[in-house]
């Protein structure tokens, strides 16, 4: 059965492969992103409706309007991919206020603000999904320059997890899931802040890490191939 699925950050990388792949299954989809060019030619390349929503996910305001519109658009929401989120390449003893706050902001309270805006639909329909796109280095610290990433990444999985029980005992049909991709090929390492463009490179005796394609992440971001049907 066909579910309606939103998607931050859903312009470039694992957003889009993702929407790719979940159009690929059937599934309609709401993208939103800061960009609207790179938004319309994702929508344009995918096979099932689509709505698209110019949205800024740091601004609590804007990722309510995301939700409004997705149910304007569709009626409902089956699943919410907090997939926005941000880099930066600064070791530990040279970061400023104003990096940590851009990282709390940008990768920790879009996630915030996107299960606030969207768990009470849930509650109401007693079902839904919330997929928080995490990393491997809020586990694996082997990227010095990623440390402020790392440690909102790691906010993220401890939000997830506390979420999940939270909805446990009240609300089974809830599921809280969260991704923890490693080294993926996109414009992440080019966009991160104070970034050189190039992917920062592993401690001495860390072995290099093969990085992933968005296309070889998307099917295991945390949907399954079939959702239950709606009750």
């Amino acid at each position: 059965m066909s579910k309606v699925i939103v998607i931050t950050g859903g312009s470039a990388g694992i957003g889009a492969s993702a929407a790719r792949e979940l159009s690929r299954r059937g599934h309609r989809l709401v993208l939103a992103a800061r960009n609207a060019e790179r938004l319309k030619a994702v929508a344009g390349e995918l096979q099932t409706p689509v709505h698209t929503v110019v949205a800024d996910v740091t601004r609590r305001s804007d990722v309510e309007r995301i939700r409004d519109e997705a149910l304007g658009a569709f009626g409902v929401v089956d699943v919410w991919i907090n997939n926005a989120g941000r880099g930066i390449s600064r070791p530990v003893m040279e970061l400023t206020d104003a990096d940590v706050d851009e990282m709390v902001t940008v990768n920790v309270r879009s996630v915030l603000y996107g299960v606030q805006a969207i768990v009470p639909h849930f509650q109401q329909r007693g079902e839904g999904h919330v997929i928080n796109v995490s990393s491997f280095l809020a586990r694996v610290p082997v990227a010095p320059l990623r440390s402020a990433y790392s440690a909102m990444k790691a906010a993220v999985n401890s939000l997830g997890a506390n979420l999940r029980l939270d909805l446990a005992a009240s609300h089974p049909g809830i599921h809280v899931t969260t991704v923890m991709p490693g080294v993926v090929s996109t414009d992440f390492a080019r966009n991160a802040l104070a970034s050189t463009g190039a992917v920062p490179p592993p401690p001495p005796g860390v072995s290099p890490m093969r990085p992933q394609t968005p296309e070889e992440v998307a099917p295991h971001s945390g949907l399954p191939t079939r959702l239950p049907d709606r009750r």
